[in-house]
């Protein structure tokens, strides 16, 4: 296991952001400054890499019937931990992020790196991938973040920036729209995509879905009537 590629995978070639697309409530919703977008990085990476780290510590102990619920209480203690540390440190960050921040807790970056890489693999090569992840979460809702601020509000990081206060009538408000997040995260997508040279897959829909074997619905098409009903048999029993 190479662990510099357990970290740098998050940062770019599997973005959770912007080329996994999780986490888009926290990502559209806090992005109307850098300022929050740093806040809600870090409360994000430092959750990931704790939570990552515990659960890689106890998956053997964790019984898969209640993998889940462990998880989502694990992940609830760190989120409670970084919203007190806010609330004492940046109030201003703490009352910004708003329901947001408790609903870390819920995000399904931080539940699916659980479920399929630090219940998978070592305490060291976890820390890494939460790590790696978070702050690529990070870089992102800074670009949003720091882009919707720039054009909607004529400033970065609540500093006025002269060039475009003085040229400009009055802020472009449709950045910190809920539609102006929209365009900004497809401009972003559409960039990322370019620098990796990332292609479009030729067949789309469940055809394209690597899970799709697994699938009962997608598999039912080329199934015989009988063979499908054994098939929901076992799923039921299962």
């Amino acid at each position: 296991m190479s662990y510099m590629k357990e970290f740098t995978k998050g940062l770019i070639k599997e973005n959770p952001t912007l080329v996994t697309l999780l986490g888009m409530c926290p990502t559209l919703a806090i992005t109307t400054m850098a300022s929050n977008a740093i806040g809600m990085g870090a409360a994000a990476t430092f959750v990931l890499l704790c939570s990552n780290v515990v659960i890689s510590a106890l998956k053997k102990v964790i019984p898969k019937a209640v993998r889940l619920p462990c998880y989502i209480v694990v992940i609830a203690g760190f989120v409670t931990l970084v919203g007190l540390i806010l609330q004492a440190v940046a109030p201003a960050i703490y009352d910004s992020l708003g329901i947001f921040l408790p609903l870390i807790t819920v995000n399904c970056i931080i539940l699916g790196r659980a479920e399929m890489f630090a219940s998978k693999n070592n305490i060291g090569a976890s820390a890494l991938d939460g790590l790696g992840m978070g702050i690529g979460f990070t870089m992102a809702l800074l670009v949003m973040g720091s882009i919707r601020e720039i054009f909607g509000s004529g400033s970065w990081f609540g500093i006025d920036i002269p060039f475009i206060s003085e040229n400009a009538a009055q802020p472009m408000t449709l950045f910190v729209l809920p539609a102006g997040g929209f365009f900004v995260l497809g401009c972003v997508i559409a960039a990322v995509n370019k620098i990796a040279n990332r292609k479009p897959p030729e067949a789309t829909g469940c055809a394209a879905c690597p899970n799709r074997a697994a699938c009962i619905s997608c598999v039912s098409e080329e199934m015989p009537a009988e063979k499908m009903e054994e098939t929901e048999k076992k799923e039921e029993n299962k």
